[in-house]
């Protein structure tokens, strides 16, 4: 069973592991697609993300989507041959935050492809994986696999707009057109915002975010004038830079709303905090999803139109290929690698 493993910064192979059968309520999947995540791409530059540093060779990615392979004993779920999505995330459903029905912050949570834990939580970027049976979801009438492979970071961006209520009719500022970022863009769409500025260093990314739903684009470099907003409604960080962050507070109206869903660089973050005083502009954090795993396979099925984001697919045996155009902004969106034989 092949697999994409990182050993350390720059230093990701393709090994040969085993892999049994399902144990009593899990599943087997063929794996099809798995999508390259920023967090990935961290641990293959860097070995490591933010806090969470490479002890051990990891299996990478929580992006993933295949074919039920095999069930486990006492397991009712898709059959043989059911094309489904995996769920990364498995909560202990225990903790205070999760009897309060945010399980994505549980504090004893596990996560595909995650060092954030020691042993590592080994990823799905691998020909088979074997899961929980909750984390096993079927998708929708009609919904390719391909398509379906960004459901895990749609439900990311589903769950950041969430965290600011309803958008119906919002003018909306986005730093950052990254994969999440104009994911973000698709689900503000979805979600019925009036107008969604985005903000970016590259050319490419922002012809993207327009392809998703932006109304307009600025570059981040830009100095100030009228392409930037003023007074949006709502503004949410999806670049993980400190320069994106003080670009939403000091955009946002007075008792707007910041959403916070980049992953900043480690340590403390120099920002104008007497605006959020001021202006009671209210700051909130974004973190993974839960529940809108399901309403992103919904909203893919329907039709939501995230083709322009998908932008190329690459067999296994070319991962560091693949690495490597998945951080090249110039050229590349989201990048999937295909884990089916050839």
């Amino acid at each position: 069973m092949l697999a994409c493993v990182a050993h350390g910064a720059r230093d990701l192979r393709i090994e040969d592991r085993s892999e049994g059968p399902p144990l009593p309520g899990t599943i087997a999947v063929d794996i099809d697609y798995g999508g390259i995540c920023g967090s990935d791409l961290h641990y293959y530059h860097r070995g490591r993300v933010g806090d969470f540093v490479l002890q051990e060779p990891l299996v990478l990615g929580h992006e993933v989507v295949g074919r039920v392979r095999e069930l486990g004993a006492d397991v009712e779920g898709p059959a043989v041959g059911s094309a489904v999505a995996i769920h990364p995330a498995t909560p202990c459903d225990e903790c205070p935050e999760c009897r309060d029905g945010r399980r994505n912050v549980c504090r004893n949570t596990r996560y595909l492809g995650s060092a954030a834990r020691f042993p590592h939580v080994q990823g799905g970027f691998s020909r088979i994986l074997t899961v929980r049976a909750e984390q096993v979801v079927p998708l929708p009438e009609g919904l390719s696999l391909r398509r379906a492979a960004v459901a895990e970071p749609l439900s990311v961006a589903l769950h950041a707009v969430n965290r600011a209520g309803d958008v119906t009719g919002l003018r909306v500022l986005v730093t950052g057109a990254g994969p999440i970022g104009c994911l973000v863009v698709a689900a503000l769409v979805a979600g019925g915002a009036a107008e969604i500025v985005v903000s970016d260093l590259v050319d490419e990314a922002l012809t993207v975010a327009m392809a998703s739903g932006a109304t307009s684009v600025v570059r981040a470099d830009r100095p100030p004038d009228k392409s930037w907003p003023e007074d949006v409604d709502l503004a949410i960080e999806a670049s993980g830079s400190p320069a994106g962050l003080r670009s939403c507070i000091e955009r946002v109206r007075r008792g707007g709303t910041v959403v916070q869903l980049g992953l900043l660089p480690p340590g403390d973050t120099a920002f104008p905090g007497n605006l959020i005083v001021t202006r009671e502009i209210s700051l909130v954090g974004a973190f993974r999803f839960d529940r809108e795993f399901q309403h992103a396979l919904d909203l893919l099925a329907a039709g939501l139109d995230v083709d322009p984001i998908l932008t190329h697919v690459l067999p296994l045996s070319e991962a560091v290929a693949a690495f490597d155009l998945a951080g090249d902004r110039t050229r590349a969106c989201k990048v999937l690698l295909d884990f089916r034989p050839a």
